[in-house]
């Protein structure tokens, strides 16, 4: 049975800039990643790396033939902060509410494209 996302594994050719993206809008740090034998970055929130990045030469650009992401969801807190850091960057961003689960999903994209969205209460963001 199921029991909450462990990780998504995105591959692409701007690791550093991915690494920055993730830890400065959605608050991730870089943590412990096994010594592969390729590039790459384990982002995390709190003691889970949800995010596994991999460095790749050159850059996925085939949708029908690399590997992609069509998205991946987070539940958070903290909505009002995270649109400011959203609105303070210039970073895109579309607000949707789901009143059938009462959240509110922030969809943003990451520098590579791949959308994702942060679901927050309803009740905390429209207070």
């Amino acid at each position: 049975m199921i029991k909450r996302l462990d990780h998504i594994n995105l591959r692409t050719g701007k690791l550093e800039e991915m690494i920055a993206w993730y830890s400065e809008v959605l608050e991730m740090r870089s943590g412990p990643r096994p010594n592969f034998s390729f590039p790459g970055a384990w982002m995390y929130a709190g003691d889970n790396a949800l995010v596994h990045l991999v460095g790749c030469d050159p850059a996925p650009t085939d949708p029908g033939k690399d590997l992609r992401l069509e998205h991946g969801a987070f539940r958070a807190t903290g909505f009002a902060a995270f649109v400011g850091r959203l609105k303070a960057r210039g970073d895109r961003y579309e607000l949707t509410p789901i009143e059938d689960f009462g959240i509110v999903q922030v969809n943003v994209w990451d520098p590579d494209g791949n959308h994702l969205h942060i679901d927050f209460l309803a009740a905390e963001a429209n207070a």
